[in-house]
């Protein structure tokens, strides 16, 4: 299967894994955003994700993805997860080895011109990220294209922007630290048993349990964050989906009911399931 057909399947399997505290799954819609939603987010990606398995350049093609996902009616379903699947496709291309040193490369072979079509992305969907340091206020992320010519002015490539966005972000911090949550995810989902949906459910408790999910930190504060991840790994400890599976459906209610989604828990289960298929350690 070609690497961007692998990535839309990973998509769609990470938001039909159950259940998932906080997160829209097949069991749960979010107030404004539902299950259908991710389902046509992860087709219209389909195009950018094209684009990477065929070669073309991190920035546009993650541009033409998130484009192509903010078509439907729920808003920004996958971004913070095509973000780290876009250079994991252009890494796995056909006949190139999907390794963490080759996606490393990758990232750090991006450009300004990447880190332009990145910020255009932003005129397509609403992301929520905090407020930017001080120094950086002029390349807002929320500005979008219009902050562009001030990245232009500091030559500041895609790679640069990650670097810069660590503090508070684990999905830039995939990109400088060689994508090594996104591979232990991918780890987990081969020793883990039972369905792929089932394995999808429990790497996203154990993410959840080992580190306060950076979403939620921006959204709610950090001590809302720590709780979230204390809850999780009390109940990743006792093996609940296997043997207590109601205790973890009722703080995935909860969470739901508190408006605490823990996002970015959710992209790095996209990316591990990617790499997991990729290197055919997982099965559909």
């Amino acid at each position: 299967m070609r690497p961007d057909r692998t990535a839309e399947l990973a998509l769609l399997l990470e938001v039909a894994g159950t259940p998932k505290p906080g997160n829209v799954d097949r069991n749960r819609d979010l107030k404004d955003l539902r299950f259908e939603h991710f389902l046509a987010g992860a087709v219209g990606a389909r195009g950018g994700l094209e684009m990477a398995a065929d070669g073309a350049p991190v920035g546009p093609s993650f541009q033409r993805a998130v484009e192509g996902m903010a078509e439907q009616e729920g808003g920004n379903t996958q971004f913070g997860a095509l973000l780290l699947l876009v250079p994991l496709v252009r890494t796995a291309r056909v006949g190139d080895d999907l390794t963490r040193s080759a996606t490393e490369a990758v990232v750090e072979s991006t450009t300004v011109a990447d880190a332009a079509a990145f910020y255009r992305a932003f005129d397509h969907v609403d992301v929520f990220v905090g407020d930017p340091p001080a120094d950086m206020e002029p390349l807002d992320v929320r500005r979008g294209s219009d902050a562009i010519p001030a990245l232009e002015a500091r030559e500041l490539t895609l790679y640069d922007v990650m670097d810069r966005s660590v503090p508070g972000d684990d999905v830039a911090r995939e990109w400088v630290r060689g994508f090594e949550r996104s591979f232990a995810a991918a780890d987990r989902l081969a020793a883990a048993e039972g369905p792929i949906l089932e394995r999808a459910a429990s790497v996203f408790l154990s993410l959840l349990a080992e580190r306060p999910d950076t979403l939620v930190a921006a959204r709610h504060g950090e001590d809302v964050a720590v709780e979230v991840t204390d809850r999780a790994a009390t109940l990743h400890e006792r093996d609940v989906l296997a043997d207590d599976r109601p205790a973890v459906e009722a703080f995935a209610d909860e969470l739901v009911d508190r408006g605490i989604n823990p996002g970015t828990t959710a992209d790095l289960t996209a990316a591990g399931l990617f790499i997991a298929l990729e290197h055919e350690t997982v099965e559909v």
